[in-house]
């Protein structure tokens, strides 16, 4: 009954104009040029996907991966990604009703590299992947959203199978369960997936003498890794192999019940797989293939957590090295950095099929993208 009130409530504010919601959209690149824009915002439109330009910020350097705090009022960045010994991650402030981003602060990111951040459910801790440095740092995030100093960094040194690409650990993505008590660490130059019990009421939550390891196949590079909406299922893109893994879990186990190919041809190598996401109704799995495919693979997720592969779509573009779903599920929006387009894609709610709406946009050297509604 409330729920029901509460709905009524908003409709009748939306009908009196007084009450009103707003998607944005937000694009990190390599500038490698702190006097050019390295930040950017648009807006999206809901009805026809058209993205429009709302503001950019500069002086900040390769702000390679973004992530936004759950109140939407902050967003971290990796900064001087690629840069040779350095490395740090940047705080920023994001105010929808004047459409303004502004630098709060920035840290070292404890090792070379940084390629991957995350938000802990209660906005007070940040986390950061580096990639170069095989690391893992934590921050305490401060009332005003900025980042203060390091609380734990914890390095890695294993390497694997694949010359070049395995030499030492590389740590790709770093993503919390879905009850946010355990974090996941995708370690590509390793072929593990690392975790480690998360307490965030510690100085220093992660729990290493609890931490434990999945082994993924030897050659395989995890990527990227991501949960089903219903906490039941997490799934893992192998970039070297070009294959998806499947777990079930329960109460911070994985336990692998497929794995199944990206790729839509007979390749034997190329593959660089990149990025995964599942639709909030948690029926359809996304991946992209960047090398010789540039395409976007597209999964029905079967009552059982298996993998159904319902078809490809063309990233219409070259590296789709991220990509991220609206929160509504409507859309798809696809960063290709050599190509330097983003491309919005509808998603057909019943099948999963993509179709291209919108305008491509250009953006130069475009490397992430994450979407969010604001209510004024």
């Amino acid at each position: 009954m409330k729920a029901d009130k509460f709905s009524l409530i908003i409709t009748l504010l939306f009908c009196l104009n007084l009450y009103s919601q707003k998607e944005y959209v937000f694009f990190g690149s390599y500038n490698w040029d702190k006097a050019t824009e390295g930040i950017y915002v648009y807006h999206l439109d809901t009805v026809n996907g058209k993205l429009t330009k709302v503001t950019a910020i500069k002086d900040v350097l390769n702000p390679s991966y973004l992530t936004i705090s759950p109140n939407g009022k902050y967003i971290y960045a990796c900064t001087e990604s690629k840069i040779p010994n350095s490395g740090s991650v940047s705080a920023f402030k994001f105010d929808s009703e004047k459409k303004a981003l502004t630098f709060i602060n920035s840290q070292n990111s404890g090792g070379e590299n940084p390629v991957y951040l995350n938000v802990h459910k209660n906005g007070k801790w940040l986390v950061n992947g580096n990639y170069t440095g095989g690391s893992v740092s934590v921050y305490p995030i401060l009332e005003n959203g900025a980042i203060d100093s390091i609380a734990q960094n914890i390095e890695f040194t294993e390497g694997s199978i694949v010359p070049k690409r395995q030499e030492k650990s590389h740590i790709h993505s770093a993503v919390f369960s879905p009850e946010f008590d355990c974090l996941f660490l995708t370690d590509l130059g390793a072929d593990k997936i690392r975790v480690y019990p998360f307490d965030n009421s510690q100085k220093e939550p992660l729990k290493t003498e609890k931490s434990s390891v999945i082994n993924t196949e030897l050659g395989s590079g995890p990527r990227h890794f991501t949960f089903s909406p219903n906490g039941n299922f997490a799934y893992c893109i192998e970039e070297i192999s070009g294959m998806i893994c499947a777990f079930s879990y329960e109460k911070t186990e994985l336990k692998r019940i497929q794995r199944i190919e990206t790729h839509s041809q007979n390749l034997k190598d190329g593959f660089e797989s990149a990025d995964i996401h599942i639709s909030p109704d948690g029926k359809f799995l996304y991946a992209t293939n960047r090398g010789n495919e540039n395409n976007i693979a597209i999964y029905a997720i079967l009552k059982n957590g298996f993998l159904k592969l319902i078809g490809y779509q063309s990233s219409l573009g070259r590296h789709p090295r991220t990509f991220a779903i609206n929160e509504t599920g409507n859309f798809i929006i696809v960063t290709n950095v050599i190509t330097q387009n983003v491309v919005v894609f509808k998603r057909n709610l019943e099948t999963g099929l993509l179709k291209k709406v919108g305008k491509t946009i250009k953006i130069k050297n475009i490397s992430c993208v994450k979407t969010r509604i604001y209510y004024n």
